[in-house]
């Protein structure tokens, strides 16, 4: 983890950037969330997946902007066995996220 001022996630250099991302498709019971969760973490992002009632996966990640455009392009593939039908993707203002959390 980065710490800058006191605050976890904070890059040194580059652009800071949040989303919340819905993943729709075959992407529960498939080892999704932990492929986010591999994946987040090997690129030094922060936040949280969590599996949603309607079957689909939410991620919350920030992180520096290049590293967090590179997991949406990753996540768009998912792991072997899921099938990513949908992708929604909206902007959120920086938060405070101790690491990368699987929430159930």
């Amino acid at each position: 983890y980065l710490t800058v001022q006191g605050r976890l996630g904070m890059p040194e250099d580059g652009e800071m950037k949040a989303v919340r991302i819905r993943v729709s498709g075959s992407v529960q019971g498939v080892g999704f969330r932990y492929y986010t969760h591999r994946l987040a973490v090997s690129l030094g992002l922060e936040g949280y997946v969590r599996n949603v009632s309607d079957g689909s996966v939410e991620a919350v990640v920030q992180g520096n902007a290049e590293m967090v455009d590179l997991f949406l392009e990753k996540i768009a593939k998912g792991p072997p066995g899921s099938r990513v039908r949908g992708i929604r993707v909206s902007d959120l203002p920086p938060s405070c996220y101790d690491g990368f959390n699987v929430r159930l």
